[in-house]
């Protein structure tokens, strides 16, 4: 029983602590209609990040490339969302995008029906933020061709 509580007592708090997000950390929605309906509102592109507290590589990402000094500049230019997979209905999502590692980041349009691009490992600030560049570009070009 003390080994049942403890467990349980353990996974609150992962399950606390995953929903944080550093200092400087854009600011992220944690559910997919959340995202989609400020990205609709906006216009501005999507970065969806499929993401587990138990997923060294992906608290890495949270915890040194998203808030990064080098980043920060272009947060306002996207709706972000830290999707945890250990959640059903994002994990429902994930295999709707077949997800098969995490961390996992899809570029989707405004209106999420497009990717855009995808990465699907840890990457550094500075190629982080060359990709956000790209997909902005992209985003940018797609709107001017459905104008």
């Amino acid at each position: 029983m003390k080994q049942a509580l403890l467990l349980l007592s353990l996974f609150v708090s992962i399950s606390l602590h995953a929903s944080e997000f550093p200092a400087g950390s854009p600011k992220f929605f944690t559910s997919a209609p959340a995202v989609l309906k400020a990205a609709k509102q906006n216009g501005k592109p999507i970065v969806m990040v499929f993401s587990a507290a138990w997923c060294g590589p992906c608290q890495t990402m949270k915890k040194d490339v998203y808030p990064n000094e080098l980043v920060q500049p272009l947060h306002d230019k996207f709706n972000w969302a830290y999707l945890d997979i250990d959640d059903e209905a994002n994990g429902k999502l994930a295999e709707g995008f077949h997800v098969e590692t995490i961390p996992h980041l899809f570029f989707l349009d405004s209106t999420g029906k497009t990717t855009l691009d995808e990465l699907k490992d840890v990457t550094a600030p500075k190629d982080f933020v060359k990709k956000l560049t790209h997909v902005l570009k992209k985003a940018e070009a797609a709107q001017k061709a459905g104008s």
